[in-house]
């Protein structure tokens, strides 16, 4: 096949696939209250205040949030980390959460709080330093130290259904925006006896 065939081919693949990339459903993080349940429909006030709904589907899958310690992590347990650096430098967590082994895994932003990043990494060790635990974060192509002060959330999910969804619980959900900005819930980790789910 010649250059110039070559190129023909290449740009009517570009087209047949190029629509359905750009078509591509949209996802997004939501943190929010749950303010009522009408059917599949949730509403909710986010963080922000802002009043949102949300459909769930048959796809829709809930989970509860249980409290963990930090030596209930055993090594090489696969964990996210949400901190902030601290004065001296050092990543300092806002919260330590089980995750699982499907989940992207290294070091990024994180849109917590301004400055936030997440680490999704294995347990590697974990020390005391002064009146506070460290921890190694280990993954692919790199590490992080991440100092764990006391009263740090440390987090876990239970596999749940709707009926431990109810108003006045706070969430946590990823969402599927469709194109006429609709918002399909696509995973639900809500609040359990006063335990917020990972952020």
């Amino acid at each position: 096949m010649n250059t110039a065939l070559r190129f023909m081919a290449a740009l009517a693949l570009f087209c047949a696939v190029g629509p359905a990339l750009a078509q591509a459903p949209q996802q997004m993080r939501i943190r929010a209250t749950i303010t009522a349940i009408d059917g599949d429909v949730l509403s909710l006030k986010s963080r922000e205040g802002t009043a949102m709904k949300v459909r769930m589907t048959e796809r829709t899958t809930v989970a509860t949030a249980r409290a963990l310690k930090l030596s209930d992590l055993p090594k090489n347990a696969f964990v996210g980390v949400t901190a902030v650096k601290g004065a001296d430098g050092v990543l300092v967590a806002r919260e330590v959460h089980t995750i699982p082994k499907t989940a992207r895994e290294g070091h990024m932003e994180w849109d917590f709080e301004p400055g936030a990043s997440m680490t999704n990494a294995y347990l590697e060790a974990h020390v005391q330093v002064g009146g506070a635990s460290e921890i190694t974060m280990a993954y692919k192509g790199g590490s992080q130290r991440i100092r764990v002060p006391p009263g740090t959330p440390v987090i876990t999910t239970d596999p749940a259904d709707r009926s431990a969804l109810a108003p006045g619980l706070y969430v946590f959900l990823s969402a599927e925006v469709g194109p006429d900005n609709t918002l399909t819930a696509l995973r639900i980790q809500a609040e359990k006896a006063g335990v917020r789910p990972p952020q």
